[in-house]
């Protein structure tokens, strides 16, 4: 996947549509499921939050993709929301849509695993604390516009106040900063700090090594075709080993007649013949 892009002024979620459709209805599924959290009142986060005790020993993988769709609560699912939709927009309208979704789940999925081996192993005490929220998602996107967009100059509200113009490859380097800076010394802010830098982690790689499924897939149809042209070298080969033998044969049947042929010169004849006649089309 190229950078190739230009570095047009930046306008939040404009130009080809303010909500292209992925980023719309990531934003409308997201809105719905922190409803129901509401409704339900905290039942849904030990079964669909990402809770890596249970991940690991009862084998819960769904949590892998549900837990990015539940947050802990009104301001942290609006800020996901935002950022999703202020870098999501763009992002969405160079891939498509496809290509996006996919680019978000493996951001998401692979924070969360990232998440589950520093709670699980590591802080084992935070093995039965569900991590909830999309932000390992929205890192990944965030990393993913930095690197197309390098230079791209962003205006942002210093806590809501103090007017900031930054390029967005410092401002991805601020936030990977912080939350590596948090994650180490223990911010006990209930936040996944490692989830956020595992979206970028992933999402790096993902980019820059090209993992994508086609690619996979493409490189399977290779060893494929790969495999297939040796069965047909060694094919070619067995084939030409097989005439030269009965090649002699023949010549001994008009030397001798076929009735002085061995019983093992006769078989190899039988079996030439089958052979041959898979060839006939």
């Amino acid at each position: 996947m190229g950078y190739s892009y230009r570095e047009d002024r930046f306008q939040f979620g404009l130009g080809g549509g303010a909500f292209p459709p992925a980023v719309k209805y990531l934003i409308i599924v997201n809105i719905a499921v922190f409803l129901l959290q509401n409704i339900f009142s905290g039942a849904l986060e030990p079964y669909f939050g990402l809770v890596p005790h249970r991940l690991i020993y009862s084998f819960a993988v769904w949590q892998l993709f549900t837990y990015m769709f539940l947050h802990g609560g009104i301001f942290h699912l609006l800020i996901n929301m935002l950022v999703l939709w202020m870098f999501g927009a763009e992002i969405e309208r160079h891939w498509g849509s496809k290509e996006f979704l996919k680019y978000y789940f493996i951001c998401g999925i692979g924070a969360g695993l990232i998440q589950v081996i520093f709670n699980a192993w590591i802080f084992p005490v935070n093995g039965m604390i569900p991590v909830v929220g999309a932000s390992g998602a929205i890192y990944g996107l965030l990393l993913a516009f930095a690197l197309m967009f390098p230079n791209r100059e962003i205006f942002l509200l210093l806590f809501f106040v103090l007017p900031v113009r930054i390029q967005a490859k410092y401002l991805v380097m601020i936030f990977a900063g912080i939350s590596l800076f948090s994650g180490i010394f223990g911010s006990n802010n209930n936040v996944a700090h490692f989830a956020h830098l595992g979206g970028m982690l992933v999402g790096f790689i993902y980019l820059k090594l090209d993992w994508r499924l086609n690619a996979l897939s493409e490189w399977i149809e290779r060893r494929r075709a790969s495999r297939e042209l040796v069965r047909q070298a060694r094919r070619r080969q067995e084939e030409m080993h097989l005439r030269e033998h009965v090649d002699a044969i023949l010549d001994k049947i008009n030397e001798v007649g076929y009735e002085n042929l061995t019983e093992e010169e006769k078989e190899v004849l039988r079996r030439a013949s089958q052979y041959l006649s898979k060839e006939e089309p």
